[in-house]
């Protein structure tokens, strides 16, 4: 399985490669509920739909940043809350290891 999806990835254009390799790395049904945002300078930004959303993905970081690394050079993940005056109200969370 990882070398079709290693394969797989290495045919994506740059632009798309953090976007495809979140979608394996956190799995469909989360990738369905979130949406990538930007990945500059190895950070990965990624929205969220709530503060649950968010604190859940925080738990799963280190796992999906094991399964990220594999595909993209990924220092730190910051989940931003869909809804801009939520993230005024919670703060900008962030995950690096």
């Amino acid at each position: 399985m990882q070398q079709i999806m290693n394969r797989a990835i290495e045919k994506v254009p740059d632009a798309e490669r953090p976007a495809v390799a979140w979608s394996f790395a956190a799995g469909d049904k989360v990738a369905a509920r979130t949406r990538v945002l930007d990945c500059r300078d190895n950070v990965l930004r990624v929205q969220v739909p709530d503060a649950t959303w968010r604190a859940q993905l925080m738990a799963m970081t280190p796992q999906i940043m094991t399964q990220l690394r594999q595909f993209v050079p990924i220092v730190r993940i910051e989940f931003q809350l869909a809804r801009p005056q939520d993230e005024r109200r919670a703060g900008t969370h962030r995950y690096s290891r």
